[in-house]
């Protein structure tokens, strides 16, 4: 069997998005690793068609680099050499390079690699593709793997998707529909404000939604704060399979630009996109399900990449009127509202 390494090491939405080109790899009967960092190693336990996961932190890629050591790329190599893999690809942002990890596979005795890379790989590369336009991060992702001879079968329609069965959440989400609200992000530059984020959780309850909101350990403060008595907090209390599968029985997510935006996605759950114009909503919107995006983006901090707001009043999502939110669930909740793609597979 064909042993092929796919590497994604950002954050666990970006992983997400590598799902279609992780199916088409794995739908040639290549057993695929993943290698993750170690911010997106749940997400790909989540993915169908990967049989392992590997993580490392790269220092080119994780937000908070450790120093470069001969020990440290030493080991990963050592690592890499003992599994034998046949081929790689290194999936990469448009900002990102790929070339130094395809010099560490290079040392590990990876035959063959392949990458999306606008610079010059010499002899670091057996496959350069390059992609034109601005298409999203999915379907980027995917050019690479058909450009290495891998498609997705006829039943895939490339949609992000999610192992099942996913675990039973009855016991958080109680009876009856509801709307999620998660209103952290990774990126402090694209999450509205607490105040916004409460204003928009009362709103909603006051149209007749029961309201769930969910965030990660670390974001506690944040949930009880939004959900205040107008919600059910869920903060710190899922693991990654349990925010999915809470995601996955919800009529609408409302969320930033961030990992669980994509998660929902993954789950099929149509999703309101609170989206901050740092990085362009073409790349980075969720894919594959139906949405709305809300946020001006045309502000000033429109392709910045900026992690904090270089804006006083965070303009570009705390001026979105909380009624508008109402109106896009509302939209969005309504029987006959079906994906622009079609449902993949998802074992």
């Amino acid at each position: 069997m064909t042993r092929v390494l796919v590497a994604r090491q950002d954050n666990l939405g970006d992983v997400l998005l590598a799902g279609p080109c992780v199916r088409a790899v794995a739908a040639s009967g290549a057993q695929v690793t993943l290698l993750t960092g170690p911010h997106g190693r749940a997400a790909g336990e989540l993915l169908p068609g990967v049989a392992d996961v590997l993580t490392w932190t790269a220092p080119w890629i994780d937000p908070e680099p450790p120093p470069v050591t001969a020990e440290d790329t030493g080991a990963f190599v050592a690592l890499i050499r003992a599994k034998s893999f046949d081929r790689a690809l290194i999936l990469t942002s448009f900002h990102q390079s790929p070339l130094p990890l395809a010099l560490l596979l290079r040392q590990a005795g990876v035959p063959w690699i392949g990458a999306i890379s606008e610079d010059y790989p010499g002899s670091l590369l057996d496959l350069r593709h390059r992609v034109d336009g601005d298409p999203p991060e999915p379907v980027r992702m995917l050019s690479l793997a058909e450009a290495a001879g891998f498609s997705l079968p006829p039943d895939d329609h490339g949609a992000l998707a999610l192992r099942r069965p996913l675990p039973n959440t009855a016991r958080l989400t109680g009876g009856g529909a509801y709307v999620v609200v998660h209103p952290a992000a990774s990126v402090p530059a694209r999450q509205p404000s607490a105040a916004w984020s409460r204003e928009t959780v009362r709103a909603l309850a006051a149209d007749g939604h029961r309201v769930l909101v969910t965030g990660a350990p670390s974001e506690r403060a944040l949930t009880q704060e939004v959900a205040g008595t107008s919600a059910v907090d869920l903060g710190g209390r899922t693991s990654l399979p349990e925010l999915a599968a809470v995601l996955s029985g919800a009529r609408v997510v409302v969320a930033p630009n961030t990992g669980p935006s994509h998660l929902a996605a993954a789950a099929g759950t149509p999703v309101v996109s609170l989206f901050a114009p740092v990085v362009p909503q073409e790349r980075w919107a969720p894919y594959g399900v139906p949405t709305v995006v809300l946020g001006d983006q045309h502000a000033p901090c429109r392709a910045t990449r900026a992690r904090v707001c270089p804006v006083p009043g965070h303009p570009c999502l705390d001026t979105i009127d909380p009624a508008d939110v109402c109106r896009a669930v509302t939209a969005l909740a309504l029987p006959g509202v079906v994906s622009p793609i079609p449902a993949a597979a998802t074992q």
